[in-house]
């Protein structure tokens, strides 16, 4: 076996470089379904209708258009990413955090209330979403490490509670004609983030702010205090066996809390990022979770549950979503982008498969290599 072989081996079974090869076979496959889906549908638009989704911002002419619908995807695209964030801290120690979106609505919550009642600066919003958020996730935390509750029911049923409750906390700061509260252009200028010259980058979209880059800065504080920390390390052993965790000194119970804090405290982050950008304002009749906590749990197991690769794993999510948009209207739906991104989403699930067959194959063809090796040093 010459040493190109071997090189090419070796990056074949790294962890990352598998990790990577299935989450670009998910999407290529999701992607294929779902223009058999298009073809299905209206096969007359079906090209037409992918290449608008993927195509996204790039499907104006104009390059100021183009940066400036850049900028709002990745606007978006920030707010998915300290969701997906949220759900892969808890993953990593163990928990399912289903309530990201819950979190994200209660920091959504408390960023408007503080900016629109209150009247306070963007700094203070910022923190009391991500308090706030925190304190609720601390609470699934909570009943998980003192009751055995499991998180998944806790985080659903606070959930729908966040949300109504919020409508409720809202419904005191919303504009008198509509359903939507005050916009905090004309209501708190103070509350909306600063842009620090993004927006000239992006075509003057003034919604691009420090918040852009902030998301992408706890990503790597994220996968700094997972991989590099030993606070990090105790909050994993703990997820892998509370038990044994418990047995070497590790306070367990505290472990789950906080980590459920943490994680709520990311997603309070993500909303507060998004909405004191000043790019959408809170409806206070809806009845739905906003989506973006459950496209945070696409997002970070796209990414391989690693922090760097959320990054690009929310941003190609977002992207696509946004590009649902683009698709003529008279043919599809805009939701089909959701449907491709739901597509990748459950083919995700696949990975550990794809990466056990990789395994396999590499671990026979070695065997087939060193037994002919052993039949040529025989003669």
């Amino acid at each position: 076996m010459n040493k190109e072989t071997k090189k090419k081996e070796s990056i074949l079974r790294n962890n990352a470089v598998q990790t990577i090869l299935a989450s670009l076979l998910c999407i290529v496959v999701g992607l294929l379904i779902g223009y058999v889906v298009l073809l299905i549908i209206n096969p007359k638009g079906a090209s037409g209708a992918i290449v608008s989704i993927l195509k996204n911002y790039l499907y104006y002419p104009s390059s100021v258009a183009v940066m400036k619908y850049c900028g709002t995807t990745l606007v978006k695209a920030s707010a998915l990413l300290l969701c997906s964030l949220s759900v892969l801290f808890a993953y990593k120690v163990g928990l399912f955090n289903i309530g990201a979106a819950g979190q994200y609505v209660i920091g959504a919550g408390a960023a408007l209330y503080f900016a629109l009642k209150f009247g306070m600066p963007w700094y203070v919003c910022l923190i009391a979403a991500v308090v706030l958020a925190a304190l609720v996730g601390g609470l699934s935390g909570f009943l998980k490490a003192y009751f055995n509750v499991n998180e998944v029911i806790s985080c659903i049923m606070l959930n729908w509670i966040s949300l109504y409750g919020v409508n409720m906390l809202l419904s005191q700061v919303k504009a008198e004609s509509t359903p939507y509260t005050i916009d905090l252009s004309s209501g708190n200028k103070s509350a909306l983030m600063p842009n620090a010259g993004l927006d000239q980058i992006f075509s003057g979209n003034k919604f691009v702010t420090i918040g852009l880059p902030l998301a992408v800065i706890m990503a790597v504080v994220v996968w700094v205090v997972l991989e590099k920390t030993k606070f990090g390390f105790e909050l994993k052993a703990t997820g892998m066996n509370k038990n044994a965790a418990k047995y070497c000194g590790m306070k367990e119970k505290r472990n789950t809390i906080v980590t459920m804090m943490i994680a709520g405290g990311l997603s309070g982050l993500g909303a507060a990022v998004f909405y004191l950008s000043g790019i959408e304002t809170w409806m206070v009749q809806q009845t739905t979770v906003p989506g973006m906590g459950f496209n945070g749990i696409a997002a970070a197991f796209l990414g391989g549950l690693n922090p760097i690769g959320t990054i690009f794993s929310s941003y190609f999510i977002q992207h696509i979503t946004s590009g649902g948009s683009y698709v003529d209207k008279t043919m599809y739906c805009t939701q089909i982008s959701d449907l491709i991104s739901a597509f990748i989403i459950y083919l995700c699930g696949f990975v550990f498969f794809f990466k056990l067959w990789l395994n396999r194959y590499l671990d026979k063809r070695d065997e087939k290599n060193a037994a002919k090796q052993v039949k040529g040093g025989e003669k």
